[in-house]
């Protein structure tokens, strides 16, 4: 996962993309990095860390012009520890190109191969974002045919990306001289919104927390595979340039990625997490009768409107059992176990009095690798429950993400080939309650019927776009981001839940 955004405007937009990453810090904490235009200068600084540490008053001084565009990084492919995979990227030709992405493309190694023999054009990183840009400015060489850009042929070129990309791709591009080009994959799976501001300040972001928290207003999603251009006067062109788009956005999205007031693709985040709440509350009925729970427990933080809502349903008193420190990292793609488990009792203290003496259900957004809710069980019985039932709002986790979240391989999943009662064994608790894959879609995909479906891969094993089997995902298992055990990520999901 990463947040990008891109800039139009009258004025300055060095803090105002600087205060729209900020918003974006929950979708990628590895790295940061911002470029801005000034006449036909690009003026770049990015680095590994979060934003407050990449970007100092000297760095922001460094970063002159109107127009610009930024990320944070959480890497799913390539190298996390190089500073020259951060984002954004940039090529010379045509006219001087950059780009920030947010996703991850399947079928990067076959496009990093054609680049070379077919395009003539050299990749320096391990980043699929940078085999995007490069097909991209290829694609955009190709449309002009040496002469002058206009939004005619720059949607030409995308036609032409899209049918040689596959993945997920969000993607915010920079063109010298000329202005902003944002793009959505085909299937719409990671999102990308567009808003205004009063001064008629024009801004892309992927979530719609980063347009509103800046002082813009929400006009719309792009849609899946259309592209918008926004000129250096402001003028929106916007165009289609897929065959045969349909909008299927990634349903983890709503179950954890996203902040909750954010709104995707006309969805409520804090509502669809509420639904699978209700949901929920259907499959602990069938398992725990209510009058055997004495209180329900979320484990912070995305859990809590699933947790609020499972409680107001059973009649069951909702209480805050666990105090989370939001300076220790989260945990499931932690290297090494010693540290994973260390850091769980590090991240959250519990308040015994709401555990002692008590039947307790502790509700989850998920379950991946069962590490941390091993861990979590073991410390309601510490901390003297008298039994500890688990709930998680999302279904088994059986299957890896292909399309930006850096899920661990399946052998690493803890509901991989396992039944639930196995899973229970695992991680110790009384009874272990899972949502339902049909149940999540109809809670979620209910609050906008205008949807086609969902990426829901991890949990139904279903790829959306058709070309993942196990030999893809071998593949791209081997350029999952390479970290050190004596290290711990700093990655997206290695961190607190900032939403």
């Amino acid at each position: 996962m990463c947040g990008i955004v891109g800039v139009v405007s009258n004025a300055p937009v060095n803090q105002l993309l600087y205060d729209a990453l900020l918003l974006l810090q929950h979708r990628g904490q590895d790295a940061a990095g911002i470029v801005t235009l000034l006449e036909r200068k690009f003026f770049m600084h990015k680095a590994k860390g979060m934003v407050r540490d990449v970007f100092r008053t000297r760095n922001m001084r460094g970063l002159p012009g109107d127009v610009g565009l930024g990320q944070v990084r959480y890497p799913t492919a390539g190298n996390a520890y190089s500073e020259e995979e951060a984002q954004p990227f940039y090529v010379n030709a045509p006219f001087g190109i950059v780009l920030v992405h947010n996703g991850n493309l399947t079928n990067a190694h076959a496009l990093r191969a054609e680049l070379f023999s077919t395009d003539h054009r050299h990749t320096n990183t391990e980043s699929d974002s940078e085999v995007l840009l490069n097909v991209l400015a290829h694609e955009i060489d190709r449309a002009t045919r040496g002469g002058a850009l206009n939004s005619a042929n720059l949607f030409e070129a995308v036609r032409n990306v899209h049918r040689r990309l596959r993945g997920s791709y969000a993607v915010v591009a920079l063109i010298a001289g000329h202005g902003l080009l944002a793009f959505r994959d085909p299937y719409g799976i990671r999102p990308l919104a567009m808003g205004r501001g009063a001064d008629g300040t024009v801004m892309v972001a992927s979530e719609s927390v980063a347009l509103e928290g800046s002082g813009h207003v929400f006009e719309r999603n792009i849609a899946p595979g259309e592209a918008v251009f926004i000129d250096l006067q402001g003028q929106v062109h916007a165009e289609q340039c897929a065959d045969s788009p349909t909008l299927n956005p990634c349903i983890f999205e709503f179950v954890y990625l996203a902040r909750p007031d954010s709104v995707l693709d006309g969805i409520s985040v804090y509502q669809a997490r509420l639904n699978l709440g209700e949901t929920l509350a259907k499959r602990v009925v069938s398992t725990v009768p209510p009058s055997e729970i004495d209180v329900i427990i979320p484990i912070p933080e995305s859990s809590r409107p699933s947790a609020t809502q499972l409680a107001h349903l059973l009649g069951v008193p909702y209480r805050e059992g666990f105090v989370k420190n939001r300076y220790v990292g989260r945990t499931f793609i932690m290297p090494g176990q010693g540290v994973r488990k260390k850091s769980v009792r590090q991240k959250l203290n519990v308040i015994a009095s709401e555990f002692k003496g008590r039947n307790v259900l502790l509700v989850d957004d998920s379950i991946v690798r069962g590490t941390t809710s091993r861990e979590i069980v073991q410390m309601a019985r510490d901390a003297g429950a008298r039994k500890v039932y688990l709930a998680s709002a999302a279904p088994p986790v059986r299957y890896p993400n292909v399309y930006g979240i850096d899920m661990p391989t399946k052998d690493e999943l803890v509901a991989h080939d396992r039944t639930v009662e196995e899973i229970r064994e695992l991680i110790g608790c009384d009874a272990l309650i899972y949502q339902d894959v049909d149940a999540m879609k109809r809670a979620i995909g209910s609050l906008n019927p205008r949807l086609d479906g969902f990426d829901a891969s991890c949990f139904d094993g279903v790829y959306v776009t058709g070309d993942i089997d196990t030999e893809a995902i071998t593949r791209m298992n081997g350029n999952r981001p390479r970290v050190e055990e004596t290290e711990e990520d700093s990655s997206r999901l290695a961190l607190p839940n900032l939403s």
